[in-house]
């Protein structure tokens, strides 16, 4: 009889740790795909950049500087790997754009031009894009930290390798999307 009690025991033992590491599994593998997600969209913005600085280089080409300075900020940006070294370059790149679209300001031709204002649009809604993918990124994030970091997934968590994932936190003047004007 003792030996029965034991072995429910420990079967319902195995199980619980059974569903507890799936669980882990689930929400790791949400978090990966909300990261994509963000990924996806940092792609589209990438994509835009050139040619809305190739926009604003045939109105001020003397502005050599803020050109090179958005590229730098561009090509850092897509060679970031991880999520803090991403949130860093995304950091930069916004000041940089916000940098360009001052520049923008000063030339009123250019704010009149087809090609910009659509450039502007796209920009603009790729921002509010990655808003939003890094919000549902930072919630799934929230949930799986929660489940590796509390009893009882936390020792199935231990025990299989289970770690925290940074935040995709955005600093300072970053903190607000690029102000774009029409």
């Amino acid at each position: 009889m003792p030996v029965i009690i034991i072995a429910v025991v420990v079967g319902l033992l195995v199980l619980v740790v059974i569903a507890i590491y799936n669980r882990l599994v689930r929400l790791r593998n949400r978090t990966d795909n909300a990261w994509s997600q963000v990924d996806v969209q940092l792609k589209r913005r990438y994509d835009l950049i050139p040619n809305l600085v190739e926009s604003v280089k045939g109105y001020a080409a003397h502005e050599k500087g803020t050109f090179e300075e958005v590229t730098k900020a561009r090509t850092a940006a897509q060679a970031a790997t991880g999520v803090e070294e991403q949130a860093a370059a995304e950091n930069m790149l916004t000041g940089a754009l916000r940098k360009l679209f001052a520049l923008a300001e000063a030339y009123p031709e250019l704010r009149a031009s087809e090609n910009f204002r659509q450039l502007q649009a796209e920009l603009a809604e790729t921002e509010n894009k990655i808003s939003v993918s890094r919000q549902i990124y930072n919630d799934s994030t929230l949930t799986y930290n929660n489940a590796v970091q509390t009893v009882p997934s936390n020792l199935v968590a231990g025990m299989f390798g289970f770690r925290t994932r940074a935040y995709f936190e955005v600093e300072g003047d970053a903190r607000s999307a690029p102000e774009v004007r029409f």
